[in-house]
């Protein structure tokens, strides 16, 4: 696709993995990356959630608010998303250690956001849906579902997490994207059952000029030496389960 003129980076659910960010973000530079936006859940659950957030904050990216971002600062909004035991005691693990500073990081977060594409549109970012970060968009979602959780939202392309699953979906013209997850990416949907873990990184590219817009969805491999040494070393509640999908 010639004529180029704008890459965006589209990475979420870093999920507080020190390793797989720092691999991402160079395979980002090497990408050519114009911009790098987060769509959200970028601390919780892994090892090293100070380091992450310090990362985005440098970067000075756009952040999109996820519900594990909402439940550092809203403790109680945990209670009614049904979570294992193991998940409220590793987001409590992760909000004891950060800092005030830290947490008014957070709360810079937007809701959802719109980026103009040029003359090829716009691109509407989220984390679940445009009405829900708890929401999920799948490409198994029926249409006329679909057509529900966008709630009257219209964008060239449009962006989310939250499912820890890339997809790539056109849905009545509208390119619809999830880069999966930068720290946690599932081998399927799990709806509310325990993940299977892969040993990569994900996230996606938009690229966007006169001659219109094209969506990349990336995989890299990671070291997995470096992840296993990270969740060895952690006290977080959830290290013994990351060592096991890990190892």
């Amino acid at each position: 696709m010639g004529g180029l003129a704008m890459k965006i980076a589209l990475i979420s659910d870093l999920h507080g993995n020190e390793v797989a960010l720092a691999a991402v973000l160079d395979s980002i530079r090497r990408e050519g990356a114009d911009q790098i936006v987060c769509l959200g859940d970028v601390a919780t659950l892994g090892v090293r959630p100070g380091w992450v957030l310090e990362t985005l904050r440098q970067l000075g990216c756009l952040c999109i608010m996820g519900n594990h971002d909402e439940f550092l600062l809203e403790p109680e909004m945990l209670k009614g998303y049904n979570e294992a035991p193991v998940i409220a005691d590793a987001v409590d693990w992760c909000r004891a250690r950060l800092g005030a500073e830290e947490l008014a990081f957070v709360r810079t977060f937007r809701r959802k956001a719109e980026l103009s594409l040029g003359p090829a549109g716009t691109l509407l970012l989220f984390h679940g849906s445009p009405r829900s970060h708890m929401e999920d968009l799948l490409a198994t979602t029926p249409p006329e579902e679909l057509d529900r959780l966008l709630d009257g939202h219209v964008a060239t392309v449009m962006a989310g997490g939250h499912t820890h699953v890339q997809m790539l979906r056109q849905h009545r013209g509208i390119l619809l994207v999830n880069p999966g997850s930068v720290g946690m990416p599932f081998l399927e949907y799990v709806g509310g059952r325990a993940p299977r873990l892969m040993p990569h990184a994900e996230y996606a590219l938009v690229e966007a000029g006169p001659a219109g817009v094209n969506v990349r969805l990336h995989r890299v491999a990671l070291d997995r030496a470096a992840l296993t040494a990270s969740a060895r070393d952690s006290d977080n509640p959830l290290a013994p389960s990351l060592l096991q999908e890990w190892s």
